[in-house]
């Protein structure tokens, strides 16, 4: 099927109202070159540093340790062969006065270089600051993300059915509606932890961000979107949770095929998403970068290996394997997502 006709059949048909990885480590000749900095110590079991030249595949994850709009662009310029036609560009534009957002002009500076593309967003299951579309969009304002048009893709509630492909649990995902208007897409994630993911990297911003608010990430969160428990304790966790998510960002990186890229920022690790709000916890560990892929699996393992090889991350990895959060890379790993053998390439 064509990318035009693909689009199109989406648009006709589908819209409706309504643990362990591998883990390997590859440095590349230019991370040696830069005297990057890397222990043996990773968070899965059986993970070792496979040094430059080693056999099989690996996927190029380029990273830097300056968080700014210079670097973000730097990095995206090297990944974005494919992007093309009208870009989506999803990251979490986070609960009213969130300490934790990405920054507004490292945001506003990038777009400026991604011509038609737009900030894609969906409501939340949630009650909150962005459960509607009045209320998220006082949020936006209230954030500071008024230099971009922002795209609430299930602002009418009307969700777009994405299959997946051998799936652990879900034969398909309602994703909100307006995704399938987009050619490409830029997944700008802030890379923290999460209260039921352990972790919230790409995988995490794509498999719930990209869900319609009120459907989708019902089945994503594996509840009754008619019966949601107000606890979130009550909802399902661990690696069915896990298992989940990885069902629903196959969806939209297989609906995109080669026209996704993925940028982890790795800044102000906080062990809670940006979800939390004001109530999120401080930072206990120091910044580390950006990391850049067009492998969802390798940009993901490449910075849960850094925050494990980090001496600050230890309420980091308390937060991780207290979730089971490392069962996001194993998942991936298994349903071919990516490859979680990966060269990491120092551009400083």
């Amino acid at each position: 099927m064509s990318e035009i006709s693909r689009r199109d059949f989406f648009k006709m048909v589908g819209v409706t109202a309504a643990t362990a990885a591998v883990g390997n480590f590859k440095v590349s000749e230019a991370a040696k070159t830069k005297n990057v900095k890397l222990t043996r110590q990773a968070p899965i079991i059986g993970s070792k540093l496979v040094e430059s030249g080693a056999s099989g595949s690996t996927a190029k994850v380029y990273f830097t340790k300056n968080i700014d709009a210079d670097h973000l662009i730097k990095l995206y310029n090297l990944i974005n062969d494919e992007i093309y036609g009208k870009v989506a560009i999803k990251l979490h534009t986070g609960e009213k006065h969130g300490p934790n957002i990405l920054p507004r002009d490292l945001v506003k500076e990038f777009q400026a270089q991604v011509p038609n593309s737009t900030i894609v967003e969906c409501n939340t299951l949630y009650p909150g600051d962005r459960f509607d579309t009045k209320g998220h969009r006082e949020t936006l304002e209230v954030n500071g993300w008024t230099f971009s048009k922002v795209d609430i893709m299930d602002e009418d509630d009307k969700t777009v059915a994405l299959p997946v492909r051998d799936p652990f649990h879900l034969k398909e995902v309602d994703m909100g509606a307006h995704l399938v208007n987009y050619d490409s897409l830029i997944v700008l994630t802030h890379f923290k932890g999460h209260a039921m993911g352990g972790f919230g990297g790409s995988m995490k911003n794509i498999a719930i961000g990209c869900a319609s608010g009120h459907l989708g990430k019902a089945q994503v969160h594996g509840v009754d979107p008619n019966n949601v428990p107000e606890n979130y304790l009550e909802w399902p966790n661990k690696d069915y949770f896990m298992e989940l998510m990885a069902d629903s960002a196959q969806a939209t990186c297989n609906y995109f095929g080669k026209h996704i890229v993925f940028l982890n920022v790795m800044r102000r690790i906080s062990v809670d998403c940006d979800c939390a709000g004001v109530t999120a916890a401080e930072p206990t560990m120091a910044d580390l970068g950006i990391a850049a892929s067009t492998d969802i699996l390798a940009v993901d393992q490449a910075c849960a290996d850094m925050v494990y090889s980090a001496s600050d991350s230890h309420d980091m990895k308390d937060r991780i394997e207290s979730r089971h959060g490392l069962r996001q890379l194993s998942a991936m790993a298994e349903k071919k997502m990516g490859n979680p053998q990966y060269e990491l390439i120092n551009i400083d």
